[in-house]
């Protein structure tokens, strides 16, 4: 893993260009109506590729995610930085569930309730309820949802057991899931743990060290989307399993801990709650 860093100049060009694709978003997210779903998406998508494109991060896809007309997905993708949000708005725009601590971040919170957010408490089983029943009604009428089942932040080598209990909504509506998996790559093609939001750390501290990489690229891998339709008698634990067994098969692959120990423990990853 390389230690370089990008010159002091760079690092700050990446700010500044940051600072302004933070009013323009603003900006585009208030002009959005709330039953401007077309409107919305392409706000979306722009967030996502101009935030990559303020800090040089290159895009990478394994293969062109296959949207189903006239339905909304759940989509479900391994959880490593606060730039997972940016990566998969940029090619599946969809709102996304996050903990309600973000709510409260400047800037990025108000720009995260007007993308449409679910923000849940995570620490409580009270809010499962609540976000079940809003994914339901944005999936039904015909919105793309995203979550990161893991619930925290790893460091992107390895993937958490994924928890189950929001896959129920594919169910209850009748739509597809969307596995998604996301891995980080330095300037030399080494996959990187420096953008990961897992341990001790704060989102201004996290944007530094991102900043301050050479270069960094975000690979991003669709599978076939799951119909639960297709699994008669499945509940939402074996969906689950199968999006978890892809994304993991994905993030293994040229893992540098694949073949160093298996164990997807918390502890081993040191995440944080996200």
């Amino acid at each position: 893993m390389s230690k370089q860093k990008a010159p002091l100049t760079k690092r700050i060009t990446r700010l500044c260009r940051m600072a302004c694709w933070l009013f323009r978003t603003g900006r585009d997210l208030r002009n959005v109506k709330s039953d401007d779903a077309a409107g919305r998406e392409q706000v979306l998508i722009r967030l996502g590729s101009g935030a990559l494109a303020a800090m040089d991060i290159r895009l990478e896809i394994g293969a062109p995610p296959r949207m189903l007309q006239g339905t909304g997905a759940l989509v479900a993708a391994n959880h490593i930085s606060w730039l997972d949000i940016f990566a998969i708005s940029a090619v599946y725009p969809s709102s996304f569930i996050a903990k309600k601590e973000i709510s409260g971040w400047p800037i990025l919170g108000k720009m995260g309730r007007n993308a449409g957010t679910v923000f849940i408490n995570r620490d409580s089983r009270r809010d499962i309820e609540p976000a079940k029943q809003a994914v339901n009604d944005a999936l039904r009428h015909g919105l793309n949802v995203s979550f990161f089942p893991e619930a925290r932040t790893s460091l992107g080598i390895d993937v958490l057991p994924f928890k189950a209990a929001l896959f129920q909504a594919a169910i209850d509506s009748n739509v597809p899931i969307q596995s998604i998996a996301l891995r980080y790559y330095d300037h030399t093609g080494q996959r990187t743990t420096t953008a990961s939001y897992a341990g001790k750390t704060n989102l201004f501290r996290s944007l530094w060290r991102i900043v301050s990489m050479p270069g960094l690229c975000i690979r991003i891998d669709f599978d076939a989307p799951l119909m639960p339709e297709q699994y008669p008698g499945a509940d939402r634990f074996q969906l689950k399993e199968i999006s978890e067994n892809f994304v993991r098969s994905k993030v293994m692959t040229d893992s540098p801990v694949a073949h160093t120990h298996t164990d997807t423990s918390p502890q081993q990853t040191n995440p944080i709650k996200f």
